[in-house]
């Protein structure tokens, strides 16, 4: 009897693990940040779209799809920095400021939340 209860204990506690540290999502394409502190920055943000970290000469931001939301989500944050959208092309969205022209790539990480990668420079023009 005990050792059937000391392992229903012990998967009990694996699983509240398993959930709480989000290990049901997909991993993630970045090594600087876990899968559960991606989120949560998502849901503490005061925004749709929230930065998540630098890696790589890029910034990567995290949003929710939400029927097609995400990639409205992305092209808002772009507009407001002066970038307009000229195409978008698979998971590429294309935008230009002045005489530039950027890529921002977009992966479905989840049915849920997209990531995006925007080149680091999209700041400083």
């Amino acid at each position: 009897m005990k050792k059937y209860l000391c392992v229903a204990i012990l998967s009990f506690i694996c699983l509240v693990w398993f959930i709480s540290n989000k290990e049901y999502y997909p991993p993630l394409p970045l090594s600087s940040i876990g899968k559960k502190e991606a989120i949560s920055t998502l849901h503490y943000s005061s925004g749709n779209i929230a930065k998540i970290v630098e890696e790589g000469g890029y910034d990567w931001y995290i949003t929710i799809m939400e029927q097609g939301r995400g990639y409205t989500n992305v092209t808002q944050m772009m507009n407001n920095s002066g970038w307009s959208l000229q195409k978008r092309d698979g998971n590429g969205l294309f935008f230009m400021k002045k005489d530039r022209t950027i890529i921002v790539t977009t992966e479905m990480w989840t049915g849920k939340y997209i990531l995006c990668k925007v080149p680091k420079e999209w700041r400083n023009t």
